[in-house]
């Protein structure tokens, strides 16, 4: 049934003197089964605000937001959230950090374990899982986080900006992992980026919104992550005349909305 978002905004109350913040307006989308949904936009258009609410760390103040036919009313295991910094516990293990959500939901030991080595090993981890993870390095940090979040077996998996730290040459391999692992798991997917490149080669479908209040100005359906998972190498995705064309004009949309906003 997938995730139906309708007609929210959100507004920050008034606060050290300053006046109410209206972060969101009038959002509407639905993300399907299987979707990878990408939101992209200048800082400050709400991007994060609408991820932390389909998370449900927030509440909307206005509209609704229905996942399988239930209202989001605050967290739960069927959302996960992948954030920019790791977030992992540095005095656990890489087994005991991806391990941790199934403990918390009171899964036995080796049941817990089983499904963590699973998705460490899908992860390419095998072999670190007595390693702490303060010792490795950015790139594998972040994937012991999306690992973590994958053993819970979310409806949507949830990342914000998880590949904003990365170097160019971890963040390509990031996406392309990222990629095969969505397309084994069958998880939806939100997605926040700053890259229109990322957002591209990423998503099967892109929102663009507005600077505050946010909206959603442009939606694309998008071809290319399937055409990476169908064979075609990632660079030469990125290189073809569609990818740079869209390229181009999904940038010109951001500029012009940042130079209306100033």
């Amino acid at each position: 049934m997938g995730l139906n978002i309708q007609d929210v905004s959100v507004v920050y109350p008034a606060a050290d003197r300053r006046p109410p913040v209206k972060a969101l307006s009038g959002i509407n989308l639905t993300i399907d089964d299987n979707e990878f949904v990408v939101a992209l936009g200048a800082s400050g258009c709400g991007k994060s605000t609408l991820l932390n609410l389909i998370a449900g760390f927030l509440s909307p103040s206005s509209g609704s937001l229905v996942l399988d036919g239930r209202h989001v009313s605050g967290p739960g295991a069927d959302r996960a959230v992948v954030f920019q910094k790791h977030a992992l516990l540095p005095w656990l293990s890489v087994l005991d950090n991806v391990a941790f959500g199934l403990q918390i939901q009171g899964l036995g030991k080796s049941a817990r374990i089983g499904t963590a080595n699973r998705f460490i090993a899908m992860l390419g981890l095998d072999g670190f899982q007595d390693s702490p993870v303060y010792k490795l390095s950015g790139g594998m940090q972040q994937r012991v986080g999306i690992a973590r979040a994958l053993t819970c077996d979310p409806r949507i998996l949830l990342m914000d900006e998880p590949l904003g730290a990365l170097d160019a040459l971890t963040r390509e391999k990031a996406q392309e992992l990222i990629l095969h692992i969505w397309n084994d798991t069958y998880k939806s997917v939100f997605f926040i980026t700053h890259s229109v490149e990322e957002a591209l080669f990423m998503g099967t479908k892109l929102i663009v919104m507005s600077p505050r209040p946010g909206r959603i100005t442009h939606t694309f359906d998008l071809p290319f992550s399937r055409q990476f998972l169908d064979g075609t190498p990632a660079r030469e995705v990125k290189a073809s005349p569609d990818f740079i064309r869209l390229r181009e004009d999904v940038l010109k949309i951001i500029f012009a909305d940042e130079e209306a906003a100033a």
